[in-house]
């Protein structure tokens, strides 16, 4: 299984970006796919999480409102649509998914850069 990231880019505060993330295999394999975020000298930290059999969505508090994740389960891929982009969104985003038997697996990441 392979997760691959891409739309990750520079853009000014205020601005949008989506994110996405291609599955190679069938995401209904797994259970729950999240996108997670790392500044530097940071943790890594959630950003926002999709069950793929009911589409039910959790994000971080800071980006509820601003950031949308969504699945097409066809296409095998998963997305992160982020609105309104501040410079403390800045990170490496990462794509995550998990089987329903503790399978773990992480993209490479894609560079966020937000310009104040």
């Amino acid at each position: 299984v392979q997760l691959v990231e891409s739309g990750g880019g520079l853009v000014q505060a205020g601005g949008s970006l989506k994110l996405s993330c291609a599955a190679s295999g069938n995401t209904f394999s797994f259970n729950v796919m999240r996108w997670y975020r790392q500044a530097p000298g940071k943790e890594r930290d959630m950003v926002a999480a999709i069950t793929t059999s009911s589409g039910r969505t959790s994000y971080l508090e800071s980006v509820k409102g601003r950031f949308t994740i969504s699945r097409d389960n066809d296409k095998n891929t998963m997305y992160l649509q982020m609105n309104i982009l501040k410079p403390e969104d800045t990170a490496v985003y990462y794509c995550n998914a998990v089987t329903p038997l503790g399978g773990v697996y992480w993209g490479q990441g894609t560079q966020v850069t937000v310009s104040s």
